[in-house]
């Protein structure tokens, strides 16, 4: 008769494989399904504040889905999305913006207001300027100063995307960078998990943030 493993070998082995079974697990999620992501700075702020942890949801837009395409829901970004991608300038970066538009529209923005295809766009839900000031088109102002301000009209190429912070006035988005191309897409904000700031040289968890789903 072959004799029975012990209790205190077998422990350890099955520890051990769940805790495999575990990372294994958590790999593929990260990969093909959530990343966790953390708001560095104010540029989407009041829709996203610095300290917000969020989970992303990398297969809506077919960006992290790969094989699994055909079982997963996807669409295309859309505009007034909030969307992950791969920095233009630093593609060791991932940034987070909200599409304002897409291929084959024609982006314009006149003292701080957007527009698309000449007509007026309503984005009194979610962008906010903090800074009165409105830099015109000047030769005595280099073009970075008054971009922020004034832009285009310039038409959305194929396969990209328009980008902008909802906190226009201290964002750098496509308005300095240029459009994103869709290939650079990496997912959409699924909810906050948890979030804290730091005030008076403490950090403060803000727990009416949890499960937040951003818009």
């Amino acid at each position: 008769m072959t004799p029975n493993v012990s209790w205190g070998r077998r422990i350890p082995v099955d520890v051990a494989a769940a805790l495999l079974v575990a990372a294994v697990f958590a790999l593929f999620t990260r990969a093909f399904l959530v990343q966790a992501y953390r708001i560095p700075s104010e540029s989407m702020e009041p829709t996203l504040l610095v300290g917000d942890h969020l989970l992303i949801n990398k297969f809506i837009f077919g960006a992290g889905a790969g094989r699994w395409g055909p079982l997963v829901p996807q669409r295309e970004v859309r505009r007034g999305d909030l969307v992950t991608f791969q920095g233009i300038e630093d593609p060791s970066q991932e940034l987070l913006k909200r599409c304002v538009a897409t291929a084959g529209d024609e982006v314009e923005i006149n003292a701080k207001r957007l527009r698309l295809g000449g007509a007026a766009v309503d984005e009194s839900a979610y962008a906010v300027h903090s800074d009165e000031l409105v830099y015109p088109r000047s030769d005595f102002l280099h073009e970075t100063v008054w971009r922020r301000d004034s832009f285009g009209p310039e038409r959305v190429p194929e396969r990209s995307l328009f980008c902008l912070g909802d906190n226009r006035d201290i964002s750098r988005d496509s308005r300095f960078f240029g459009s994103v191309g869709t290939n650079l897409v990496r997912g959409r904000p699924l909810l906050v998990y948890w979030s804290r700031d730091r005030e008076a040289g403490r950090w403060r968890f803000r727990w009416r943030r949890t499960l937040h789903v951003p818009r």
